[in-house]
């Protein structure tokens, strides 16, 4: 079972990771080969010393590398990481990326990036018509929700706060974003028995996060269900897909009520009210010397909790052309808050840089069971990082490039070639430095335990 899970998890990732590097590479090559600018090689992955396989095709090589850690166009006439100095000392060929003119350049340099972008656009869009939305409104959360993050405790938040707006943002529904938002956010603005208060939101939030197990920050308050009665227990009175309604006389809708209920009454014979089978019956239970009934828990879908009463779901299904600004509102949010998420980590008073991953950060965030709506939603996700991550202005990534491009454009000078072969290989330390530090928080991670 262990090894399906890795195998599953494995295959998302390398498909995923191959789809990305591919599909970027092909934002340059397309638009060099439209302004006929000769391309050596095309690479998934990274072909040193030997490659797993490869073929020549016309003046192009493609194949294979062994080594994952990206891939590459190589176009001639152009300083990057090959550094091919032979070359670059042979007089320039009409062929060549250093003949074009400087806006021929600057649109391959940026083709990468823009395909990054289109493709997260228009897997959101796809993923809005495929799947539609399904989600509870604010307002239909009358009890609030569990807060049981000890972070977001030490914050301020308790069990039965409603998140009514975020950085000054209305929150209409809850969903997986929510939290997300939480992490970047400065202050939060929740309803509290009807009053409501702003929190403002610790600088070091997320190096608060980083010490504690990993688990939402905020959740939708779920029922006590009986998944199955331990071995050993003496509650056999309880069966599976009991709904715990009353422990004690006291109402127990929620979990976390029944928690509080069970923890006062340690090493008591209780009565329960119970939901069977659409009857309300009432049943003894024992708690033992830890608050516990002995008995594992089982869970609802969203569509049986509205059929209990609990919540209102909402579905919301889109048409083909009603998921276009669906899907462009979802990418542009996650570019935005990709973007935030950058700043908290270039700023060390957050100390969000501990949490900066590498490969295994990204082989960890995808499911252990296959799952194509999950799937997508990360590789978008993984798009918009690595579209912005190269338009970092490091001299080997495209930002780089880019700028050098740019100041080309606006002064009408061209930076020199010696100029350009150092800035590249500053530019690479800088890369092999940040792979370093992000791989290395990763293996520290595993070390330690977090």
């Amino acid at each position: 079972q262990r090894q399906m899970c890795i195998r599953d998890r494995l295959s998302q990732f390398l498909m995923s990771l191959s789809l990305l590097i591919i599909l970027h590479e092909l934002g340059h090559f397309i638009p060099a080969k439209l302004f006929k600018t000769r391309v050596e090689k095309f690479y998934l992955f990274f072909d040193v010393k030997y490659s797993l396989l490869k073929k020549k095709i016309g003046e192009t090589e493609y194949g294979i590398g062994w080594l994952p850690l990206g891939g590459y166009v190589k176009i001639s006439g152009m300083i990057d990481e090959s550094m091919d100095k032979e070359q670059m000392a042979l007089p320039p060929q009409p062929w060549e990326f250093r003949s074009k003119p400087a806006w021929q350049r600057l649109i391959i340099m940026l083709g990468g990036v823009t395909v990054n972008f289109i493709l997260a656009f228009i897997i959101y869009i796809g993923m809005a018509f495929a799947y539609g939305e399904m989600f509870v409104a604010t307002e239909d959360l009358k009890d609030g929700l569990l807060i049981e993050n000890p972070v977001m405790q030490k914050a301020g938040f308790q069990t039965g706060d409603k998140i009514i707006a975020i950085d000054g943002e209305k929150v209409v529904k809850f969903d997986n974003q929510m939290n997300s938002k939480i992490v970047m956010a400065k202050q939060v603005l929740i309803e509290r028995n009807g009053d409501r208060q702003t929190i403002t939101m610790p600088v070091d939030f997320v190096d608060q996060l980083s010490k504690i197990e990993k688990g939402a920050l905020a959740t939708i308050r779920m029922p006590f269900v009986v998944g199955a009665v331990s071995d050993g227990s003496k509650n056999t009175a309880l069966q599976p897909k009991d709904i715990v309604l009353r422990l004690n006389e006291e109402p127990a809708k929620y979990l976390d009520q029944a928690k509080t209920i069970l923890e006062k009454n340690k090493n008591k014979l209780i009565v329960a009210g119970v939901l069977r089978n659409g009857k309300d019956i009432q049943v003894p239970v024992q708690v033992d010397a830890d608050g516990k009934l002995g008995v594992q828990l089982g869970g609802l879908d969203l569509e049986s909790l509205e059929q209990l009463g609990y919540y209102k779901v909402s579905k919301q299904e889109f048409g083909f052309f009603e998921s276009f600004p669906v899907g462009i509102q979802k990418g542009a949010d996650q570019l935005v808050g990709y973007g935030k998420q950058l700043k908290m980590i270039f700023n060390p008073e957050t100390k969000a840089y501990k949490q900066v991953g590498g490969f295994a950060a990204i082989f960890n965030i995808f499911p252990s069971t296959w799952s194509w709506e999950v799937f997508w939603n990360i590789t978008a996700l993984l798009s918009i990082m690595l579209g912005v991550m190269n338009l970092l202005p490091i001299p080997a990534l495209d930002g780089g490039h880019v700028v050098f491009l740019l100041f080309e454009i606006i002064s009408g000078k061209k930076p020199s070639e010696k100029f350009l072969e150092n800035a590249q290989m500053v530019g690479f330390v800088l890369l092999i430095s940040l792979l370093l530090f992000a791989n290395g928080n990763d293996i520290y991670k595993a070390i330690v335990g977090k």
